[in-house]
């Protein structure tokens, strides 16, 4: 039989470079003190790294720049899939990604029905998974959430022409039902811009 160690290597060379896993991942494998042991001797070897606590990343390498790490919304999506729950992104992550801003948010707040919690990541970087009601997590387009989160960020009366022909582009990408759709489940002054955006396509 193999040791834990060498299953547990054995398992992460199957998953591939650049895939993101959790210590329970390997509990079958030996003690939760035998698999904690091993993922702590691999992280030494250099051949993991660990992200946060009982998260790790089997990396890939770039000659020039080292260590391709994942993105936060990555480390989010990774952790909600093991979970089975659904995350909403919010704030500064939902301008930065329609390109409203260009500041990379260091700490980033998710809507959940998951677990409740917040995960450090590295020296300065954060998740926060926060609790919502079921309405919150009931939007159907990726874009149009992003699009109700950011204008909710900026704030009413905020935006100006430049913000309004990003988010008309990024709702072109979406289908007029699910604006419909996202719109109504969005405050009425939100829900305004994004039907006027639409319709103008």
């Amino acid at each position: 039989m193999q040791s834990t160690h060498n299953q547990i290597v054995s398992a992460i060379k199957k998953k591939g470079r650049g895939k993101i896993f959790f210590a329970k991942d390997f509990m079958l494998f030996g003690t939760n003190i035998a698999v904690r042991h091993a993922l702590s001797r691999l992280c030494q070897d250099e051949f993991i790294v660990r992200l946060s606590m009982g998260i790790y990343l089997y990396p890939k390498n770039d000659e020039q720049i080292g260590i391709l790490y994942p993105s936060i919304e990555d480390i989010a999506e990774a952790i909600a899939k093991r979970e089975k729950a659904r995350l909403i992104p919010t704030g500064a992550y939902a301008l930065n990604a329609l390109g409203l801003s260009t500041q990379v948010p260091m700490r980033v707040v998710f809507l959940t029905d998951g677990t409740p919690r917040v995960i450090k990541i590295g020296g300065k970087a954060s998740i926060r998974f926060k609790k919502v009601v079921p309405k919150y997590l009931s939007f159907k387009g990726k874009l149009t959430t992003l699009v109700i989160f950011a204008l909710k960020e900026i704030g009413k009366g905020n935006a100006t022409d430049s913000d309004f022909q990003k988010i008309k582009e990024a709702l072109s990408h979406e289908t007029y039902a699910t604006i419909l759709h996202d719109a109504k489940l969005a405050p009425d002054w939100i829900s305004e811009i994004m039907l006027k955006l639409s319709q103008n396509e």
